[in-house]
């Protein structure tokens, strides 16, 4: 989880320091396709100095590396878990919070002084020592689902709750990575300085450690679309009642930093478990590579459609983009939550 996880956690920082140095004069909507691609395969699948390097390193071979370690990491959870699934799935996704607080620091304190190249390697040897420990210490449960076809299954979206916890994932999937991507390069325009706006990328995986395992606990006592619903709900608000009318409020960024990092956890780290509630055990590893495949269009689109925005419309443009996405996931997961319900009773 940190190498792949950890790098989607750094998007804030590549996408500044890319738009600052190497791909300098590029529109943001462009430059947003590297990062969205990154996401793009690692759902989807479940040195450069020119932006076709960018593209081809980072968003496709460092996204579908990052899809074959994400897939196998959530599904070996379920193997494991069934009443704790929530804070275990919590747990293990803050793996991505510590890698995108650390990541960004090697790129914000050694860049200027051995280069960005070389800031780069040593994050791949952190990544190459830490995905050799978990071929050692990952192991499954449960014997590979071979009896129904291949690892996607569309025809699943037959059944109306898995359709709309798919939607819903999809949404919440779209608007996460805007903030997260955004929120430094937001930071320079407003006037901070470089280290202060990279910073904040590393705030924000700060506060979404504790956002990652707080929100499964509560999940496994009161309902994990009922947390969803809450913690999409809080973002919403945060977004629009903080982030928007903010301005060049270096405090208030800094605050809108944390409280988003620690609220859209449960984004990341209780969409899998959201999953399992609406399929067997076997079935889930199968059923989290239909959604995630879906949702990798949403994280495709998202990261550009949001620099398209930013072009035309400015920030507040953006800002107005994520809320709404985010509002639209909210109403998918209580319409979830009802379906799930009624079927209960």
């Amino acid at each position: 989880m940190i190498p792949s996880m950890g790098l989607l956690n750094t998007l804030a920082v590549l996408q500044s320091w890319v738009s600052e140095h190497q791909l300098q004069g590029m529109s943001e909507s462009s430059i947003g396709w590297i990062f969205s691609t990154y996401g793009f395969f690692l759902y989807f699948c479940g040195a450069q100095i020119e932006f076709y390097h960018f593209l081809l390193s980072f968003g496709v071979l460092g996204g579908i590396s990052a899809s074959l370690l994400f897939y196998p990491s959530v599904s070996a959870i379920s193997h494991w878990f069934s009443l704790r699934r929530s804070l275990a799935t919590g747990i293990s996704f803050t793996a991505g919070g510590l890698g995108g607080v650390a990541y960004p620091l090697i790129i914000l304190y050694l860049a200027p002084k051995i280069g960005f190249p070389w800031s780069i390697r040593i994050i791949a040897l952190i990544s190459a020592i830490t995905c050799a420990l978990a071929c050692v210490l990952l192991k499954k449960r449960l014997p590979p689902n071979k009896a129904k076809g291949g690892a996607i299954d569309l025809r699943a979206l037959g059944d109306p709750k898995y359709a709309i916890v798919t939607l819903a994932v999809f949404l919440v999937e779209f608007a996460v990575f805007i903030p997260y991507t955004y929120i430094s390069s937001y930071a320079i325009a407003s006037g901070m300085g470089f280290q202060a706006a990279y910073r904040l990328n590393a705030l924000l995986n700060t506060g979404a450690i504790p956002g990652r395992v707080l929100p499964g606990y509560f999940a496994d006592r009161f309902g994990v679309f009922n947390v969803m619903l809450i913690t999409a709900f809080a973002c919403t608000a945060f977004i629009f009642a903080l982030w928007l009318p903010i301005g060049s409020n270096e405090a208030g960024i800094t605050g809108f930093t944390v409280l988003y990092g620690f609220w859209s956890g449960s984004a990341i780290a209780l969409t899998p478990v959201c999953i399992g509630k609406v399929c067997r055990t076997e079935d889930y590893g199968k059923r989290t590579g239909t959604t995630f495949f879906i949702a990798s269009f949403g994280v495709l689109t998202g990261i550009p459609i949001a620099g398209a925005v930013l072009q035309s419309g400015g920030y507040r443009g953006l800002i107005v983009l994520a809320g709404a996405a985010y509002a639209a996931a909210v109403m998918a997961f209580a319409w979830a939550g009802r379906l799930i319900e009624a079927k209960l009773r």
